[in-house]
């Protein structure tokens, strides 16, 4: 009962890792204007995202225009658009596989491939945080290397946005939930062996008559066999008998 508590928390972990990936890789707040230098009072805020940028105006209009032409965009914002699709989609098959290996499911019940298929689902959560992780990092790495270059005008340096917060965040949570499954898959294999250890018919005990092996016969040697004095069966047969000689 606790390990089907611990995959739950795993698989409910790794799901809002998901929810998370696939809402940061839709958001465009990727990158947002910095007030900076002559910046810091403005009437438009610009944003970027990885599949449109988007513009607010003080008098609240909300404008985002898609990008045009996947060739034109620059190589880093073409990987991550990459990296965060795989991601989402190592996340689904995550969820697929995670489910039918779950105890709490009825497929392949008090089947061996249970175990092997929960340790396969967090393995593809794990995988998938990876990704998005790698992927929010470059941004940041990116947007802070521009703004603090000193040949870059105030008026293209940007901050890092809410979508790359989220992104940390849900990287965070698909790897926590990806171990738990794995964890708790390990916890349930340890215990399968030690039940089975426990139902295993002991060996019988060895037969008393077994435990020692039988003396051999005694047999007298060759030197003795002629030695012996005759028996009374022996003097009565040869002709004498024992009351002549009392």
């Amino acid at each position: 009962m606790a390990s089907m508590a611990v995959q739950l928390l795993g698989f409910f972990l790794g799901l809002l890792g998901f929810s998370g990936t696939v809402v940061a890789t839709v958001l465009p707040h990727w990158r947002s204007t910095a007030y900076v230098g002559s910046n810091i009072i403005t009437a438009t805020a610009y944003m970027k995202g990885l599949w449109m940028e988007c513009v607010w105006h003080s008098t609240g209009i909300y404008q985002c225009e898609l990008y045009r032409s996947l060739l034109a965009l620059p190589r880093d914002l073409q990987s991550a658009r990459a990296l965060m699709v795989l991601s989402c989609v190592t996340s689904i098959l995550a969820f697929v596989v995670s489910v039918m290996g779950m105890k709490c499911t009825r497929f392949a019940r008090r089947s061996f491939i249970k175990s092997p298929l929960v340790v396969s689902g967090g393995i593809c959560f794990v995988c998938a945080g990876i990704l998005s992780l790698v992927t929010v990092s470059w941004t940041t790495n990116d947007v802070i290397m521009e703004f603090y270059d000193p040949f870059l005008p105030s008026g293209m340096k940007y901050e890092i946005g809410l979508a790359v917060y989220l992104g940390y965040a849900a990287a965070c949570l698909s790897l926590t939930g990806g171990l738990v499954l794995c964890w708790s898959s390990s916890g349930n294999r340890s215990e399968s062996s030690l039940h089975r250890q426990r139902n295993q018919p002991s060996s019988p005990p060895p037969a008393f008559d077994n435990m020692y092996t039988p003396a051999p016969l005694y047999r007298p040697p060759e030197a003795l066999k002629g030695n012996h004095y005759p028996s009374l069966c022996s003097l009565s047969s040869n002709g004498y008998r024992l009351n002549n000689y009392v």
